[in-house]
């Protein structure tokens, strides 16, 4: 067993070069060489730097062992900057936990989440598990929502160090939707037609018509989740029905009403929604399976359709 590895609480760091193959083929075998051992060289430096133990190496990916979140916090940061000049842009994931130190060194399921909230950033961004951000106080962080890791169940809340700008995480399918109290039972024959309609047409809005009180709610729900792998920016549920029409009614006008979702899916750039239950005799709920479906357009043409 190793004697230098962090024990008890430990933060682990992944990194792992963005686009790697298509920069071999843009520097050439030799010009690539020289990258990725200079590259070794400058994570390595910052690593030392902050206390870190490189715990295994693979092509051109890092794992490395600290004994502090903000230990290997400075050394991400430490080595984003060194790398910025260069043609190397390199992803990154903190995850904190208390993995089991065997022979071969750790294992547990802490070492396979941080590998998959590495996997989840672009070249030149940090990512954080709730676990490591919690531990950097006074750190710039960015809350990216919640994000679905793969072979995890549920969600977990991610965050960026520092302000940078990035596109969305490369996830299958972030999901923000409310947890049934009950199981989806029924209706399976009316959930594969709507399954079926997304697929064959791929419409910009599907909405969902019937009586009050009949669960069309609880099939959007069920239709999103079942359809979340699509939805390459993820699935946001946006709640309508405390709003009712503002003519004559102290309700705030559509536009007002919907700004709080537009922001929250607009600031996450997630790409799918589903309306929650409209107050009519006869309500609907609309589920938008399609990317840029939450653009202000969009939006509004979700809100018409939820309200004709």
């Amino acid at each position: 067993m190793r004697g230098d590895l962090p024990s008890g609480t430990v933060t682990f760091l992944f990194t792992d070069i963005e686009g790697s193959t298509r920069l071999l083929h843009s520097l050439g075998p030799e010009g690539y060489a020289d990258a990725l051992a200079e590259h070794r060289r400058l994570l390595r430096e910052a690593f030392g730097a902050h206390a870190g133990v490189e715990i295994d190496t693979q092509g051109d990916a890092f794992f490395v062992a600290f004994p502090t979140a903000p230990g290997a916090a400075g050394a991400a940061r430490k080595a984003q900057t060194a790398l910025r000049d260069g043609p190397i842009r390199v992803r990154m994931g903190l995850h904190t936990g208390s993995p089991t130190i065997t022979q071969e060194g750790y294992v547990g399921v802490d070492v396979h989440r941080g590998a998959r909230v590495a996997a989840l950033a672009h070249g030149g961004q940090v990512l954080l598990s709730p676990t490591a951000a919690a531990l950097l106080n006074g750190e710039e962080l960015r809350d990216l929502g919640a994000h679905r890791l793969k072979d995890f169940e549920g969600t977990v809340r991610l965050s960026q160090l520092g302000k940078g700008e990035f596109p969305p995480l490369r996830t299958p399918g972030s999901v923000d939707l409310p947890v049934p109290a009950t199981r989806f039972l029924g209706r399976e024959r009316e959930l594969f037609e709507a399954i079926s309609l997304v697929y064959e047409r791929d419409p910009r809005v599907l909405t969902i018509l019937g009586p009050v009180g009949t669960g069309k709610t609880r099939f959007a729900l069920e239709l999103a989740r079942l359809l979340a792998e699509e939805a390459e920016g993820g699935t946001v549920f946006c709640p309508l029905a405390p709003l009712r029409d503002h003519r004559g009614s102290s309700s705030p006008p559509w536009p007002t009403a919907w700004e709080p979702c537009r922001r929250s899916c607009l600031r996450s750039s997630r790409e799918s929604a589903i309306g929650a239950r409209m107050p009519s005799s006869t309500t609907s709920s609309t589920y938008c399976p399609t990317p840029r479906s939450c653009s202000p357009s969009s939006l509004l043409r979700l809100r018409r359709c939820a309200s004709s």
